[in-house]
């Protein structure tokens, strides 16, 4: 496929400031476990992507364990994919993270927290 986007599963981290009881129901073996299922949904979702083509991973985390750490660890693991800008939109430039991910925050956008990654599989 040339784009594969995957809505991981995740902690939900940001959407705490609408939520803000459920920071009480993260621990850290919810933490692991949604770790462990975004590495999965990453690896089966790369296996989708055909030489050219897109992965696009997004969370509605705040937490680089569920954002950063597990591009980082997917990127790996498969060196056959490589990490691009997520925008080139002017508008959202400014959101990017010195990795070229997008970052959006209840602080630097007034949203709830998103992250996208885009990572591009060499042909």
């Amino acid at each position: 496929m040339d784009v594969v986007f995957i809505d991981a599963p995740c902690s939900g981290t940001g959407s705490w400031r609408r939520h803000p009881d459920t920071k009480w129901r993260l621990t850290p073996d919810t933490l692991a476990r949604r770790q462990a299922d975004q590495d999965q949904v990453l690896n089966d979702g790369a296996g989708f992507v055909k030489a050219g083509g897109r992965l696009v991973y997004v969370t509605c985390s705040v937490l680089p364990e569920e954002d950063e750490d597990r591009v980082a660890a997917f990127l790996e693991r498969r060196p056959d994919f490589a990490r691009k800008p997520a925008t080139e939109d002017p508008e959202l430039t400014r959101f990017l993270t010195a990795a070229g991910d997008l970052r959006l925050t209840p602080f630097n956008a007034g949203t709830d927290g998103f992250y996208v990654a885009v990572l591009e599989r060499e042909s």
